[in-house]
């Protein structure tokens, strides 16, 4: 019997020609009340002249309002506030340029014919425009939406047909907005818990649900005929990309935007259970031997050879580490922060050398095992340090390459110095390095006018990564510094006490 309605249910995706030849059609909105086009002649206005890679640079860099919108059964349910103008503002004024907004377009009014509720669509569209007033890009993402989109023969009339109807109305909806608004068709597509490498037939069908979007959305005419599309590799994996990922037929020119994800290693980036690990990079004693600095390099390289090289914006829509607050005592947990700090600051700064953009999951969650980094509510800073380290790596001009990028690789690319976390901080806080190779090395904090405070460290040490913590007891609120000395490298950073 679902057989049956899924044929009945069936449209035809609008072929390329017939996308150019544009064919006006009523189309009535759920309201009742609103009625709508499906497709108009193409509209360039509010429309710039740039391709993806250009505007991609505009969008450095980007945080994900997750586990809100894409929630199954409402935005809150999964824990976290209504998104607010106040939490949007608080993301722009942290130096954020871009916000992936997740959806679930399946909160349907009449699932039978996918017909999107009208009252969550309008909730998108303000989240959207809350996004817009900061003068920054949105991009409303399909996510994973329980999880209905399988890359399979069996599946694969069903889901085009579902997500060119779902789509369609998308596009529809938000038609006269213009390119600061973009669309990503899907998220993680993948066989549900099927995590080997993906067949000719998974590849295969998972490259027709991108089609399908891209043909949907330019099919509706208007601004879309011009707006930037993200479309996405299977599993958003960088290998799967570029071992199947096939580039959709678009009739619009330098549009389009790859979309990949990155969590190498999984044990430290995100595994909370038994067995993960609490250290990364080449001179960590108890890093995965795998994925550390150079693995992340490879990996973004191919993303820039493949797709930036040949005209394709590439954005990472997702990448980040959980925080790990129950290690066991201060000290363990004070060390990993440090870990975290140094993996957002390598991966963000390699992100851009490569020309990628980033954009960090952010779930709402702050505390153990949670990606969130602002208070969803207030939208106060809770992890500063990791904001500062993905914020911080890019200069205003967005060439992908900032001072503090062109000090790490101009001297070592593993001698590092991290900002101190917390900062401020009362009474201690954590400074972190790396070394890369034994030498005599000098941790000392300074006041404003260069007095000395305290000797941290002056000894000679292994190549590795560090994290010391300095307890201001009994020293006065203020800003001081902190320098480094090891070898030719020094460097000096700023960190505040405050009582």
């Amino acid at each position: 019997m679902k057989d049956i309605l899924f044929i009945l249910l069936f449209i035809p995706v609008v072929s390329m020609a017939q996308t150019a030849t544009i064919h006006e059609k009523a189309y009535q909105h759920e309201s009742g009340n609103i009625a709508l086009v499906d497709s108009i002649p193409p509209d360039q206005t509010g429309m710039r002249n740039l391709s993806s890679v250009e505007i991609a640079k505009e969008m450095v860099p980007g945080w994900n309002v997750g586990n809100s919108l894409d929630a199954i059964g409402g935005e809150t349910v999964w824990g976290n506030p209504l998104i607010s103008q106040r939490l949007i503002d608080s993301i722009k004024a942290a130096g954020f340029k871009a916000v992936r907004i997740p959806v679930a377009w399946s909160n349907f009014s009449d699932a039978a014919s996918f017909t999107i509720n009208s009252t969550f669509m309008s909730r998108v569209e303000e989240v959207v425009n809350y996004v817009l007033k900061d003068s920054m890009y949105a991009i409303i993402n399909e996510h994973w939406d329980n999880g209905w989109m399988q890359p399979t023969y069996a599946q694969q009339t069903y889901v085009n047909n579902r997500l060119a109807i779902m789509w369609k109305q998308s596009a529809i909806h938000f038609r006269d907005y213009g390119d600061h608004l973009i669309f990503a068709g899907m998220n993680e597509v993948m066989v549900t818990n099927n995590y080997n490498p993906p067949t000719v037939e998974y590849y295969a069908v998972q490259n027709s649900f991108n089609q399908t979007f891209v043909t949907t959305v330019r099919s509706t005419g208007g601004r879309n005929f011009y707006r930037h599309l993200a479309v996405q590799g299977f599993n958003t994996n960088i290998d799967n990309t570029v071992s199947g990922f096939i580039i959709p037929t678009d009739v619009t020119q330098s549009r389009l935007i790859v979309e990949v994800h990155y969590y190498d290693p999984y044990d430290f980036t995100m595994k909370t259970s038994s067995g993960f690990v609490t250290q990364w990079g080449t001179n960590a004693p108890q890093s995965e031997a795998w994925a550390n600095e150079s693995w992340a390099d490879g990996e973004f390289q191919k993303m820039k050879t493949n797709y930036i090289d040949k005209g394709y914006a590439v954005i990472l829509g997702e990448y980040g580490v959980i925080a790990r607050l129950n290690l066991g005592n201060a000290a363990l947990n004070a060390a990993f922060a440090g870990y975290r700090r140094y993996y957002m600051d390598y991966i963000t700064r390699s992100l851009e050398r490569h020309g990628l953009v980033p954009f960090y999951w952010d779930n709402g969650y702050t505390l153990d095992a949670g990606f969130g980094i602002f208070d969803r509510s207030t939208g106060a800073r809770v992890y500063p340090d990791i904001i500062n380290a993905i914020v911080d790596t890019t200069d205003i001009n967005n060439t992908g390459t900032s001072a503090g990028m062109l000090q790490l690789y101009s001297n070592s690319a593993t001698f590092s110095l991290m900002q101190n976390y917390p900062n401020p901080f009362n009474p201690s806080t954590t400074i972190s390095f790396s070394l890369p190779s034994k030498s005599f090395v000098s941790l000392k904090v300074f006041d404003s006018i260069g007095r000395k405070m305290a000797i941290i460290i002056s000894e000679e040490m292994s190549a590795g990564s560090y994290a010391k913590q300095w307890n201001a007891k009994g020293v006065p609120s203020g800003v001081y510094f902190y320098r480094l000395q090891s070898g030719l490298f020094i460097e000096t950073k700023k960190l505040v006490l405050l009582r």
